[in-house]
């Protein structure tokens, strides 16, 4: 990459930014008239019969050529679903409770037969063995054909899908980064480069001003101190030197590299310097291209030719972005990435009037920096933050002041768009926490420390599994939180990284909870997200509260035979007995 036409294409990025005067499509200045931005994610068509979304994928994304004679799966989901999404067809069902009935699934390769056997209706990443010895590892993907029959009527019917599967040479250099289409986790070596097994990583760590880093390399064996797995660094990388001396403190300690090229991606001269030149890193996890794509309007196909030129230089790493927007063209942007990350950023802002531009915020006008979030509820006291200017006991409606629970729906909504596209194995969905504030824009205050874990449980709750919080350097006691918050992790993460664990999500008044099942023991993650108390008993998430060991607190959290009750923006990770 060379300075000069970086930073050329920097500046144009800014001027084209400053000519369009929209974000998320919407016109946002007073002198501007209000035009539908467009671009909303369709909701699939009721469907009066039922349809089956049979739907097939490889276990893990790539295989190597040395798995050779490791385990290898197709994972079948069968939902039976009354919405047209993605492949669904009509069923006719047989007499008799749906769940007695099953299908017979066979995967081809090349018109050869690679695993077969039955599967369940209302199946869930079902796994279909096969081998990989007679599959010769290439750099392009290999086409699978998946044909489901249903003999449960009158007559057999057929359903069919297609998918591809990833069976690559070994790498001489580098790393490898895999991704669990069971669960979504990626799987890495250890990011010092020095050998050791795959194992599921939770990344958790900040986008990082580069300058902040290259300035001092010792911040980078803090953070490695404090628990964090990644580093983001945020161009320009205007000197290369500094950033090989920083990756390489990176690797010494080791930490992760997710890397960004947010002010090129379109340029694929750029993108094709860059990736051969950090593609063989043994701790790169993964590529970073569209930074709110949406919000600028980037192109609609920029991410999927992006993501088809890196995969054509690289194919060892998955590709990561993030949406800025609510509904804005999801599914086009969605299309060229591995992984999607929201960036909902609700604290210390007006998000129903703009302090920047002095008009209000609807779906067809204007820009809060919360994208289409909405206010806490008229009346809800127990939500206003003690350095909210309402005065005290009044909350109207539209009061402008922003709702953690815009954090899981929108993660929530990510979830079921994908399941919609048919996506939902391939992709996965990691969460951006806010983590500044007070600098002049929007935002008038950061988070605190104990919001800032609020708003990253949120997240976790609804499925996410990353959080790259905006931005570090942060306040004191953010980093201290979130410090803590990641040293728990490894407590916690088996569990969300199980594929045999049921997640289920709950509301007790402010708190959002949590639970992952497994056979013997039961994950518990809850947060308040009000400024009172909250009290939840066991009973109400369906437990008996026996052997509970706390994890993690944050704020106040106590446990009792009963249950748990959080204090103000308290939260909490328990294991507790099944």
């Amino acid at each position: 990459m060379k300075q000069v036409s970086l930073s050329a294409f920097f500046f144009a990025q800014l001027l084209t930014a400053s000519l369009a005067q929209t974000w998320c499509g919407k016109h946002y200045m007073s002198s501007q008239s209000v035009v539908v931005p467009g671009g909303n994610f369709p909701l699939p068509a009721v469907s009066k019969d039922p349809l089956l979304a049979f739907r097939c994928a490889p276990a893990i994304r790539p295989y190597l050529a040395e798995d050779a004679s490791s385990p290898a799966a197709i994972l079948i989901d069968s939902p039976v679903v009354y919405y047209e999404i993605a492949g669904a067809k009509v069923v006719n069902f047989a007499a008799g409770p749906v769940s007695n009935a099953g299908l017979d699934v066979t995967i081809r390769l090349n018109g050869r037969t690679l695993a077969s056997g039955p599967v369940p209706l209302n199946a869930t990443a079902y796994e279909l063995p096969f081998g990989l010895e007679s599959i010769t590892p290439q750099m392009a993907a290999y086409n699978l054909s998946c044909e489901a029959t249903y003999s449960g009527y009158a007559s057999a019917q057929t359903f069919s899908a297609t998918t591809t599967l990833f069976v690559l040479p070994n790498p001489t250099t580098g790393s490898v980064t895999k991704m669990d289409l069971r669960t979504g986790a990626l799987l890495a070596k250890p990011a010092t480069g020095m050998g050791g097994a795959y194992e599921p990583v939770f990344p958790i760590g900040f986008y990082t001003s580069f300058n902040y880093l290259a300035t001092n390399l010792s911040v980078i064996d803090e953070l490695k101190e404090q628990g964090f797995t990644i580093i983001h660094p945020v161009p320009i990388f205007n000197n290369l030197t500094a950033l090989n001396m920083v990756i390489d403190r990176m690797q010494e300690v080791g930490l992760y590299l997710m890397y960004d090229m947010r002010f090129t991606y379109m340029n694929s001269t750029s993108v094709t310097e860059q990736v051969n030149s950090i593609k063989n890193r043994p701790n790169l996890l993964l590529w970073y291209t569209g930074d709110e794509p949406d919000g600028t309007s980037d192109p609609l196909n920029a991410t999927t030719i992006a993501y088809d030129l890196i995969y054509h230089l690289d194919g060892y790493h998955p590709v990561s972005l993030v949406l800025n927007c609510r509904d804005y063209y999801w599914s086009s942007y969605t299309a060229g990435t591995d992984v999607i990350m929201q960036d909902v950023y609700m604290v210390g802002n007006n998000v129903t009037f703009s302090n920047e531009w002095n008009t209000t915020c609807t779906p067809n006008f204007g820009d809060c920096g919360c994208d289409n979030c909405v206010s806490i509820s008229a009346g809800d006291t127990a939500a206003v933050p003690p350095n909210s200017t309402l005065p005290a006991g009044y909350v109207p409606a539209n009061s402008g002041v922003g709702t953690y629970f815009d954090i899981s729906e929108r993660v929530a909504s990510f979830k079921n768009r994908l399941k919609v596209m048919g996506w939902e194995r391939t992709k996965a969905v990691w969460t951006v926490p806010q983590a500044f504030g007070g600098d002049g824009e929007y935002w008038k205050w950061a988070p605190t420390g104990e919001e800032w874990v609020v708003q990253s449980i949120m997240g976790i709750n609804q499925g996410a599994l990353g959080v790259i919080p905006w931005d570090d350097p942060t306040p004191a006691d953010i980093k201290a939180s979130a410090s803590a918050f990641a040293m728990s992790l490894p407590k916690t993460t088996p569990f969300l990284f199980d594929p045999a664990a049921v997640r289920t999500t709950y509301v007790v008044g402010g708190a959002s909870i949590a639970t992952w099942r497994t056979r013997t023991l039961t994950l518990v993650l809850a947060t308040n997200t009000n400024y009172v108390g909250q009290t939840v008993s066991w009973e109400a998430l369906g437990l008996k509260g026996v052997g509970v060991t706390i994890v993690f607190t944050a704020g106040s959290a106590e446990t009792s035979s009963d249950g748990f009750t959080l204090g103000s923006i308290g939260s909490g990770a328990f294991v507790v007995n099944a």
